[in-house]
């Protein structure tokens, strides 16, 4: 079976909002807590692995994204990108800082600290990982092994202008809260029959967050609330 690409996901019908599920208490957020419970991870599952049908044809390729969790003041932050208008790929998505394998990386780490270097300017000194999350596969083939980490301002970032219009934070607390999760379905029709596609969303002061970073998310708040 083939599907349709989303293009326009703000414009596909919301269905439910996850408000019936528990937020993540508030002391599970603090950075002690989130060091803990990466040392002794408990037993969990990851609401979903995957996007599902791979739209292209390509050879699968390794790859990992920075889960950057910035330790402010007023409480840890997420920090995200958004994605310029004219790439191939996800363009204009928010998404972590993070690509493709290179064969010297040696571990998801090094890659996803190279990428994160690269794209935003974010130097390897400020960042502490803490572990990582299951690999998530995308419909671009790709396997993604997010890597979370925190991370120590001050810092300033230098944007690959080609890659990222912009970068901004999201409480952690906001996007660990599944009142703020909203459900999608996208009906399409393919080889002559009717079919549904559901992804989620989590908007934030004018951001869309949806498709595979707000899965990764998700699969982030059932690794904390377990």
């Amino acid at each position: 079976m083939s599907r349709p690409l989303i293009r326009d996901p703000e414009a596909v019908p919301i269905v439910g909002v996850d408000a019936h599920l528990p937020a993540v208490p508030a002391e599970r957020l603090r950075p002690e807590s989130l060091r803990e419970r990466f040392l002794c991870p408990p037993v969990w599952e990851p609401e979903t692995r995957g996007d599902g049908t791979v739209f292209t044809a390509r050879t699968p390729a390794s790859a990992a994204v920075l889960m950057p969790l910035v330790l402010r003041e007023e409480g840890v932050q997420v920090l995200l990108t958004r994605r310029t208008a004219h790439l191939r790929s996800h363009a204009g998505q928010i998404s972590f800082p993070g690509g493709a394998t290179e064969s010297t990386d040696g571990s998801p780490a090094a890659t996803a600290l190279r990428e994160t270097e690269e794209e935003i300017g974010l130097t390897r000194a400020k960042v502490e990982i803490i572990g990582t999350l299951t690999e998530y596969v995308t419909v671009t083939a790709f396997h993604v092994t997010p890597v979370v980490a925190l991370v120590t301002p001050p810092f300033e970032l230098q944007l690959d202008a080609f890659e990222v219009a912009q970068a901004f934070e999201v409480p952690l607390a906001f996007l660990m809260d599944p009142a703020h999760h909203r459900r999608h379905r996208f009906d399409f029709e393919s080889e002559g029959a009717q079919h549904s596609r559901t992804f989620l969303s989590m908007p934030w002061d004018g951001h869309f967050i949806w498709g595979a970073t707000a899965a990764m998310l998700r699969n982030l708040y059932r690794f904390l609330s377990a």
